[in-house]
Order: C-alpha cells, then structure tokens, then sequence
C-alpha cells in the first residue's frame, strides 16, 4: 500500500499546462523521494510531477508542504483540499500476489506569478500542455495521475 501526495502546479495563464519535470540525477532523490539508484537511473528521462510517498505518521497537508519545500525550494504557507483516489494494481512481475493497494492525494494548485521555474533537485523544469505529451513519456504512472483530474495525456 502506498500513500502518496501529488502536486500539480498549473501555468495561470495556461490552465491546460502543469509543470513537470525530469530528475537530476545527483540529487538526494532517496531523501526527497525515496528513489534509490536504480530507479532514479530508470525515470531520469521521464516526466514526473513534484511528488512523494507520505512518511509515517504526516499529514497528506504536511508532505505536500515538505515537497514544495524539498522539492521545489518554496513554501506552501496553505494548500487547498486535495483530491483524493484510491487506486488498486497487479504490479508487473508480482503476479499472483495481492494487487497493489494506492491512495493519492493530488494538490491542484496555480503556479505562483513571477517566481521563476527552477529548483536544484530537476535538471529540467518545464510547463508542459499534457494533452501534447505522450503518456509513454511520464515515468511512475504520473500521466495516470494527471487523468484523475481531468489532465490527459496524448
């Protein structure tokens, strides 16, 4: 089971764009993400929203403020109700166990007027129009998460 925040910050003028980014590397992605190695090397290239799985005991409130703040190098001072999905999975190569059991809780939010898109733990940053952006380039199922709030990739 995993419980996971999502934030998805939209371009105010372009509510139709959210950004996403491809992860950099030699950041401390174990830390801001519990990505290991291997998969940091396997989503690198991928587009992938600011997100984390919920440490023991937070608030989905809580890790939504410690991704911005990690994440993103902002602070949250308040964030709106998230919306909330559950979500079950067979996972690829556990066939044959309990599927997989997902709650999300993903923060809709405008991106902030004049601060600049960059933060130290991305090599690349950018406000991408989702419908444009095929759903084989999102890493970690996070074009999926886009569609449960009415973003669809192409």
């Amino acid at each position: 089971m995993c419980l996971s925040v999502f934030l998805v910050f939209r371009d105010p003028e372009h509510p139709d764009r959210a950004l996403l980014g491809k992860l950099d590397p030699s950041a401390p992605w174990e830390e801001l993400s519990a990505l290991g190695p291997d998969r940091v090397a396997r989503f690198a290239d991928r587009w992938l929203l600011p997100a984390s799985q919920l440490l023991l005991f937070e608030s989905p409130d809580d890790a939504a403020r410690r991704v911005a703040r990690e994440q993103l190098e902002m602070i949250l001072t308040t964030v709106p109700l998230p919306h909330v999905f559950s979500e079950t999975s067979q996972r690829d190569g556990a066939e044959g166990e309990d599927p997989h059991w997902d709650l999300h809780f993903i923060y809709d939010l405008p991106w902030p007027p004049a601060r600049p898109v960059h933060a130290r733990p991305w090599k690349e940053l950018a406000f991408r129009r989702i419908a444009d952006t095929p759903r084989s380039s999102f890493g970690r199922y996070h074009g999926d998460v886009l569609e449960l709030i009415g973003l669809s990739p192409e």
